[in-house]
């Protein structure tokens, strides 16, 4: 087998331009929605004595890495990309155990971090990506009954130690990812009674969890300690979510507990006077709300927009899995299929979620709009899918080239009849 750098080969004839046009597009609108939503973080750091622009510089700097990163990742051969994730894999894992024991960095009141060499990221961002290629690669290795249990198996297995330590800090991702494993599990024909096994014995994990944080904690007034104290956490913001549809709760008063996401309501709400929003450059909001460039920048876009340009946004978010639908059918390799579509799924549906939090149809969950929001590790990550998945489609674009070219060169060296 060669090695990866053997493999690298920069021909550019079977680039997937549609995903570059993607990709380059969300580049061009997370530096234009960065620079409408950091003003908090520009006042913060000509306090602190920087240069106002560095915060920006910085995340531009690491979109810029992103793309650099993108297109190397996408000539490679996707047996690298296999080989990958079972390294990203372990590393997710050893570093959610850090996490799970209080080492690591603590933002917010969650340990979710790592800092190595002076960068810091983020423990489940590897494990996800990495738990998306091991997996697709034990589904796609399924040949005969026997190997389809024995997978199904692993891949349960490696999913729950993963969500479990995920859930830890952060619910929703292990919610979104296995989710995400369920879909492939599908896509994959692992019988029906297997994966609906699994969908019903996790809806009772989380009902009997959230019913007994609840009755034993929320509502006697107790603070909950240990490794999974932010369960208080997530049933108050299911709890505050509940009350703003019942008759008792006041769904337009603005509490210490519902603040960002009140003024994330106010800013979809200003950009809806108009189809078109307030235009770019003219958010009120991004002075008042604290996340304005993280959780809640698809808030700012909206007022800025309106609904013209979160219904553009949406679309480049479905492009994406649109994209890795058309690229799978065309194509007979079915681990890279199959791992083509495990990525676009996390990255579509994660913004997915990422929009309905912003915009409050849902409660609120942390997920970042992938390569929008504000964040090194996130924009490097989300740089990665696309490398792969660009990677995975220039590869089958020549394979298939490479078949064609030989079919027809097998057609010129048939004889000809003599019909003499």
């Amino acid at each position: 087998m060669p090695t990866p750098f053997e493999s690298v080969k920069f021909n550019r004839q079977h680039v997937d331009r549609t995903f570059w046009v993607i990709f380059l597009i969300l580049v061009g609108v997370s530096v234009l929605a960065l620079f409408s939503s950091s003003s908090t973080l520009i006042h913060k750091a000509t306090a602190q004595g920087h240069n106002p622009i560095y915060p920006i510089a910085m995340q531009i700097l690491y979109v810029g890495i992103g793309v650099g990163i993108a297109w190397v990742l996408q000539f490679l051969p996707s047996w690298v990309y296999r080989l990958f994730g079972y390294v990203l894999l372990g590393l997710g894992m050893l570093f959610l155990l850090l996490n799970a024991a209080h080492i690591g960095v603590t933002i917010n009141g969650a340990t979710r971090w790592v800092r190595i060499a002076g960068i810091t990221i983020q423990s489940s961002e590897l494990a996800k990506v990495g738990l998306i290629i091991v997996v697709t690669h034990l589904l796609s290795q399924i040949k005969d009954s026997e190997s389809e249990r024995r997978n199904f198996l692993w891949a349960l297995g490696l999913t729950g130690v993963t969500c479990l330590l995920i859930m830890i800090g952060n619910l929703s991702t292990a919610i979104l990812l296995g989710a995400v494993i369920i879909l492939l599990m599908i896509l994959a024909r692992i019988p029906w009674k297997w994966w609906t096994g699994i969908i019903v014995a996790a809806a009772l994990f989380l009902v009997i969890g959230y019913l007994f944080v609840e009755y034993a904690y929320v509502r006697p007034g107790r603070e909950m300690k240990g490794p999974l104290s932010r369960a208080q956490t997530w049933v108050n913001r299911i709890d505050r979510k509940l009350e703003e549809h019942s008759e008792e709760g006041d769904a337009y008063k603005i509490t210490d507990d519902n603040y960002q996401a009140m003024l994330a309501r106010v800013a979809v709400a200003m950009g809806g006077k108009s189809p078109i929003g307030v235009l770019p450059g003219n958010s009120l909001e991004r002075d008042h709300l604290p996340l304005a460039n993280a959780d809640y920048i698809f808030a700012i876009i909206v007022e800025e927009t309106g609904f013209v340009g979160a219904l553009l946004l949406c679309f480049l978010y479905l492009s994406v899995l649109f994209r890795c639908c058309y690229a799978s059918s065309r194509y007979n390799d079915y681990a890279a299929q199959l791992m083509m579509m495990g990525l676009g799924l996390m990255l579509t549906l994660q913004a997915l979620v990422s929009m309905a939090v912003a915009v409050g149809l849902g409660p609120v969950t942390g997920q970042p709009l992938p390569l929008i929001s504000k964040g090194g590790t996130s924009a490097i990550i989300t740089s990665i899918y696309f490398g792969m998945m660009m990677g995975v489609s220039r590869e089958q674009n020549q394979k298939k080239a490479q078949q064609e070219q030989t079919i027809e060169e097998s057609m010129q060296e048939v004889p000809e009849l003599n019909t003499d």
